[in-house]
């Protein structure tokens, strides 16, 4: 109850060629390798740093923000 040997899998591999044949096995092998590469793409789009906003400019007109308070700060004597 060991392991496979080699003729083993050879066997498996020959019953498998005999039962889809090798168009279909080629085709597969197709999907699977684009589908890996699609993915290996999307990895590398999604990790690349996303552009930052640049920062905004603090404006000298303070009454259009409604979050702004208006306070005259005056010094203790």
């Amino acid at each position: 109850m060991g392991s496979f040997s080699i003729w083993h899998w050879l066997i498996v591999l020959l019953i498998v060629v005999l039962v889809f044949g090798t168009k279909k096995l080629t085709n597969i092998g197709k999907d699977l390798g684009g589908a890996v590469k699609g993915f290996k793409d999307g990895m590398k789009d999604g990790a690349a740093d996303p552009v930052a906003p640049p920062p905004q400019q603090v404006t000298a007109n303070k009454a259009n923000d409604p979050n702004t308070v208006d306070v005259d700060a005056k010094t203790k004597s």
